[in-house]
């Protein structure tokens, strides 16, 4: 029997005694009459309609309620990545996602009321969501970023890095050598184990990941992308812009001498730089340039900080050097003991 639970334990609870038990998303009602074939009771869903109504009000509500959101990218973000994501951000920001029609619907729907939303319109295409805050966007940002988490490379994937494979030994074996020569990359048999001479650039951005090379990523353990949610757009107070847009605001507000708060932090930097270099060729003097005067005046006095190190750095040097030798001797014995290098 499926039934809306109040209208069950009315119908049952006056004649007989009832068990209520919940497993699951279910709810069992237990008769003592029929204890051994309990009834399940599921909660029955809002309707579509309902639930589209009430989608749009949320959407418009969080549009109103918060002045900033982010359009973030949400490509290769799976559901448990993103539960972690909505809880680090839980009571700082809400995240919405949905199908971009009807979060396009809602937003025309509200235009009369908030006309500025239509600069999302154009940004809204693709697999995004939205990041609704009212705290300092840079925060946000942060948490959003320390939400990443290493992922392998996967064979037909879009690289969205350049990926580098250092040298060093791998730790394989020489079996793995096919591996090696099928993407040209120049190793030695060192000590029984595959040894790559030199960096290479296995992958380039924006280029599909071939099999050969996500093995060979996979047998060295590399995870070199890295998923979460990608800022895409910045809106606040009406404003829609990316995030590139700040450091070229901050360049051309530089340029011009206009401020802006993108560029203040750089003309405070820079304004208190050449405040320093007038102290220094004149008599003026602030505690913030005191010391720098007196290194100047005086270097002799710093000089003592010196030898310690230096003393230090000689002392590494040979015995890195006694090190480099004898590595390399160890590495010419063990390739002559295999008898055989790469491409024998």
């Amino acid at each position: 029997m499926v039934c809306d639970f109040n209208t069950c334990f009315i119908l049952f609870s006056s004649q007989l005694s009832l068990k209520a038990i919940k497993v699951g998303g279910c709810l069992f009602l237990s008769l003592n009459a029929l204890e051994r074939n309990p009834l399940p009771i599921k909660m029955v869903r809002e309707d579509k309609t309902t639930w589209k109504a009430n989608y749009f009000l949320k959407i418009i509500r969080f549009m109103d309620e918060y002045p900033k959101l982010f359009v973030v990218g949400v490509d290769n973000v799976g559901s448990k990545q993103m539960q972690q994501i909505r809880q680090s951000m839980r009571g700082r920001a809400e995240i919405l996602m949905g199908k971009n029609t009807m979060i396009r619907k809602a937003i025309r729907g509200h235009l009369e009321n908030n006309p500025d939303l239509e600069r999302l319109l154009p940004h809204i295409k693709g697999n995004v969501g939205f990041v609704f805050t009212k705290e300092d966007l840079p925060d946000i940002r942060d948490l959003l970023l320390a939400n990443k988490v290493a992922a392998p490379a996967k064979a037909g994937a879009i690289a969205p890095i350049d990926v580098f494979v250092p040298k060093g030994n791998t730790g394989l074996g020489p079996e793995k050598t096919s591996f090696f020569q099928a993407l040209a990359i120049p190793t030695k048999i060192s000590k029984g184990t595959i040894e790559i001479l030199n960096d290479v650039h296995l992958i380039k951005k924006d280029e599909k990941v071939g099999a050969s090379e996500s093995t060979l990523l996979n047998m060295l353990k590399i995870s070199p992308f890295s998923y979460g949610l990608v800022v895409q757009q910045v809106y606040e107070n009406g404003a829609c812009f990316s995030p590139e847009g700040i450091m070229n605001i901050a360049s051309v507000s530089l340029e011009i001498g206009y401020p802006t708060v993108a560029s203040v932090p750089h003309s405070v930097i820079n304004g208190f730089k050449n405040v320093a270099a007038v102290a220094v060729e004149t008599n003026i003097t602030f505690p913030q340039v005191e010391q720098l005067k007196a290194y100047l005046e005086n270097p002799d006095a710093f000089a003592s900080l010196a030898p310690a190190a230096s003393d230090a750095a000689a002392a590494a040097a040979p015995a890195e050097e006694a090190k480099e030798e004898e590595k390399e001797e160890e590495e010419e014995e063990s390739d002559d003991d295999m008898g055989f290098g790469l491409f024998d």
